[in-house]
């Protein structure tokens, strides 16, 4: 048996690596020289030169179909969302809808972890609406379209219905409307635009989205909700011959109060952007804890002098 070292090998090899390249450069320099020649005066040489050229066949155009593949897609939605877990990943099917809907999942992200009993309280109380939201069309159908329009009719729909209960709560224990209105009602259709706020504030890396959903959900129920609403009132009742009169109330007191809360509001995510903080939201934990105390403060004083305006326990304008 023959044995050699690994220096001879080596050498061997780039002496055949270089041959090839050196034979491989002659035959095409041959191929380009009989090129230039008449095909009567090609040597057997040059016509073998020219045979080994590649040459375009026949099909010069090819269509390429990049079809997805569901299963995968599934797999690199579950990697992503196991990396991280605020960002949004879409569904493929009502299938995995509904079965992510009954599944009790750990608040950790390991997946390791068992669900805890609190796990379990919080899936035993959103189980209804775990499971009336997976009737929601999955991500993949219309690109997407459908589930957007029907994620937000489902949304007025349970804003509707928290409102009709907050009212009918505050008229069985026999609090004033003018209270049932500025407290569960606001407090139950804000609830959506507090989850959006969060939600933006987790994926975005700015403030303007949590910020702008605060200031933009306030926008759409005042023109929109009270404008519209009583643009028709209006037209309606001067079809009929009447006059459409809203009896005010208290909302003057009510909205001097939020204006001017909403301007210390203000003042404050100004001088949360210096360089101490850093920005509206976040920096120390201090000071996230002092400036969430302070504005629920805010938000619980307006509560009590509405409602004290409201039982004439303090006179207003």
């Amino acid at each position: 048996m023959s044995t050699y070292s690994f220096p001879s090998i080596l050498c061997s090899a780039l002496f055949s690596s270089l041959l090839h390249c050196m034979l491989n450069d002659e035959v095409a320099s041959l191929a380009a020289e009989a090129e230039k020649k008449r095909a009567e005066d090609r040597t057997e040489r040059e016509k073998l030169a020219l045979l080994g050229k590649p040459r375009c066949g026949d099909i010069t155009r090819a269509q390429i179909r990049i079809k997805e593949s569901k299963e995968f897609k599934n797999t690199v939605d579950k990697l992503v969302q196991r990396a991280n877990a605020s960002l949004l990943i879409g569904t493929s099917s009502w299938k995995e809808q509904f079965i992510e809907a009954l599944t009790v999942s750990s608040s950790n992200e390991e997946e390791e972890k068992v669900p805890s009993c609190c796990d379990y309280f919080l899936h035993s109380i959103t189980l209804f609406w775990k499971i009336l939201f997976a009737f929601v069309p999955p991500t993949d159908i219309a690109k997407g379209y459908l589930c957007f329009v029907i994620s937000i009719l489902g949304i007025g729909v349970v804003t509707a219905v928290i409102g009709d209960v907050a009212s009918h709560f505050g008229a069985t224990l026999g609090i004033e409307d003018s209270v049932t209105a500025i407290m569960f009602v606001a407090l139950g259709t804000s609830i959506p635009d507090t989850f959006a706020s969060k939600v933006a504030a987790t994926q975005d890396k700015h403030a303007d989205a949590s910020i702008g959903n605060v200031t933009g959900s306030n926008a759409v129920n005042v023109f929109l909700g009270i404008g519209v609403a009583w643009s028709i009132a209006a037209i309606y009742h001067d079809v009929h011959g009447n006059i459409f009169r809203v009896n005010p109330g208290n909302l003057a007191f009510s909205v001097t109060i939020f204006c001017s809360e909403a301007a210390i509001t203000i003042v404050v995510l100004l001088l949360r952007r210096t360089r101490f903080v850093g920005g509206e939201l976040g920096g120390p934990t201090c000071i996230k804890y002092i400036t969430s105390a302070f504005l629920f403060s805010l938000w619980i004083f307006y509560l009590v002098m509405s409602t004290l305006e409201v039982y004439h326990v303090i006179h207003g304008f």
